[in-house]
């Protein structure tokens, strides 16, 4: 290989080598964090300048309106309200009549008018028992748990126990405790939740418990907070039974005869070692001890709130129990939630003050809680709802109230209310038919012809009728033959022609009454049937419906027209056949319209 070709070599691999690299000035790409802080920045600017989607409108909720405490004195007056509280009255006894969900939550005053004292007023067990068993202290020691720490004090809670027994036994339920019942029996009285320990309450069917409390519903009316006098139970084996007082006498608590018995087996019989022997007390609550059926109160008590009673009722109670006030907060705060809910105090004292019962009421109402009763006067649930009176009762009333008329209104007629009145049957159409109308016939002789009438009779002057009507024909018929003589005498003229725009010769102008002169006046039959609505087609051209000449293009479908019309001779078809072919029902005929469109 020479050297020439050696350079032209080296000169072309020299020329690509020589070629200068691309540049390595690329952008490198942004960081995740750059990014995105830019991409915030950016929305931001475009949510500012008003480019971005608009800003969630925020919901309007209504305010709620302001609560009034109302205020009723039931004490201040025996028979009737005052006039300025007659609107209060109203409140109490709309919720005690119309309310569907209402709970309940009373206290030993319900039962003061049955004989059963209460416990913190003047005259009530803690100040009367301190007397009665010369205690250092308040009454309340007794319904402590610690009675059964000293002998003493276990029998004066024995004998405490067993005077209120007594009590019980005698006492009967007040109007209140009926007013209750009758609640329950007509399914408007969600639960009941009493303190009272007496057993007033659930004696009555409608309002009955169930003890020991379940821990799952269904749940009975009345829930006892505090236990009651009904039952005894063994500390031991838990084993309940009916309240006998004749057992608690003396500082020894009686013993149980379940565990007797089990103890009795297992040491004689069975050989071993006695585990004890339980001992019985009342089935109430004391003060610092445990409740038995606090777990099924708290599931009770849950349940009623989730489903949001209408109305709460505190009635004879002082509030003092801690348990007692955490439920009437939340039930008030449940029912006062609700746009209709009601919320009343019932008690002769003012109710309890403090930050959680601040603006909690709505109708505080001071008074004994049987004149509640009185006023609502709902007839109790195991009476009928009428009663007869006898007559000393109607003079009792009448010397009271005046005299009792009776006053019965005549039954109001029944206005026409208004709204769409149900569809009648579709009456069925009749034939329209006209009158016939008067044809007066005016003849009128043409001079060049007279009318002679003969007489009949020389001696009379009148013409019958046929010679009168045969007169009339023969003259009608000279008139027209009159008139085709002067129609063929008259010439066209030879110069007839259209000589300026919009202007018609006297040629058209004769053609034109020709036109005219052929409009026929209708005769007596057209004029006594019905109307027939015309076709499109008819009323477009304004004129008469013409007869298709052509052969149809589909004979099939109008073979029907073709029948009909053959029967019956041109010109002289009745008016129900023609209404027949018009006419899309009853089928299998074509209306006449249709045949000459698709003809």
């Amino acid at each position: 290989m020479d050297d020439d070709s050696m350079s032209d070599l080296s000169s072309d691999l020299s020329s690509l080598a020589s070629l200068s690299p691309p540049p390595m000035d690329y952008p490198s790409p942004v960081s995740s964090q750059d990014y995105d802080s830019n991409t915030v920045a950016s929305q931001q600017a475009q949510l500012r300048e008003g480019d971005g989607p608009p800003p969630a409108k925020k919901r309007r909720t209504a305010e709620p309106k302001p609560r009034i405490t109302e205020h009723l004195d039931l004490a201040a007056f025996s028979d009737y309200p005052a006039i300025d509280q007659k609107a209060q009255l109203d409140l109490l006894l709309k919720i005690l009549r119309k309310r569907r969900k209402i709970v309940v939550i009373a206290g030993a005053g319900i039962s003061v008018s049955a004989g059963i004292p209460d416990f913190r007023s003047s005259t009530g067990l803690f100040t009367t028992l301190r007397s009665e068993h010369k205690l250092k202290a308040s009454g309340k020691h007794l319904f402590d748990a610690s009675v059964y720490q000293t002998d003493s004090s276990t029998s004066s809670f024995h004998d405490m126990v067993r005077s209120m027994s007594h009590l019980v036994s005698a006492a009967k339920p007040t109007e209140f405790h009926h007013m209750l019942a009758t609640l329950a029996s007509q399914g408007r009285l969600m639960r009941l939740y009493t303190q009272n320990v007496d057993g007033i309450d659930t004696s009555l069917p409608p309002l009955e418990t169930s003890v020991p409390l379940s821990a799952k519903g269904p749940w009975p009316k009345t829930i006892q907070l505090h236990g009651g006098l009904e039952k005894m139970v063994c500390s031991k084996c838990n084993h309940l039974s009916d309240f006998e007082p004749a057992l608690f006498d003396g500082p020894e608590p009686p013993p149980c005869d379940v565990c007797v018995e089990t103890d009795k087996v297992r040491t004689d019989h069975a050989g071993k070692r006695s585990h004890g022997i339980g001992r019985l007390r009342p089935r109430i609550v004391l003060y610092n001890e445990h409740n038995p059926d606090e777990e099924a109160i708290g599931t009770v008590v849950s349940s009623d709130l989730r489903a949001r009673p209408d109305a709460i009722i505190v009635v004879g109670t002082s509030m003092k129990i801690p348990g007692v006030r955490r439920i009437v907060r939340e039930m008030c705060g449940v029912v006062r939630g609700r746009r209709d809910g009601l919320a009343v105090w019932i008690n002769q004292d003012s109710p309890p003050v403090g930050k959680e019962f601040e603006d909690c009421w709505d109708l505080i109402v001071r008074g004994p809680c049987d004149e509640v009763a009185k006023h609502a006067a709902m007839h109790r649930w195991n009476e009928d709802e009428y009663k007869e009176c006898t007559e000393s009762e109607v003079e009792h009333v009448k010397q009271r109230n005046g005299d009792i008329k009776v006053v019965i209104n005549a039954p109001r007629k029944s206005e026409d209310t208004l709204g769409m009145p149900t569809p009648m049957a579709s009456p069925h159409p009749k034939p329209l038919v006209l009158p016939k109308p008067k044809l007066v016939l005016k003849l009128r002789a043409p001079s060049a012809h007279k009318i002679t009438t003969k007489k009949a009779n020389a001696d009379s002057d009148d013409v019958s009728t046929s010679q009168v009507l045969k007169t009339c024909s023969n003259t009608m018929a000279q008139a027209k033959s009159t008139k085709k003589a002067a129609k063929k005498s008259s010439t066209k003229p030879s110069d007839a022609k259209i000589n300026m725009a919009f202007k018609v010769t006297k040629s058209g102008q004769s053609k034109m009454k020709k036109s005219k002169s052929k409009s026929q006046v209708p005769g007596e039959d057209e004029l006594s049937m019905p109307m027939v609505p015309l076709s499109p087609q008819a009323a477009r051209n304004n004129g008469p419906v013409q007869i298709p000449t052509k052969p149809p293009l589909f004979p099939n479908l109008t073979k029907s027209y073709k029948s009909e019309r053959s029967s019956s001779p041109q010109g002289e078809d009745s008016w129900m056949e023609r209404r027949r072919r018009e006419t899309i029902w009853p089928p299998g005929n074509i209306p006449q319209k249709i045949a000459m469109l698709l003809n």
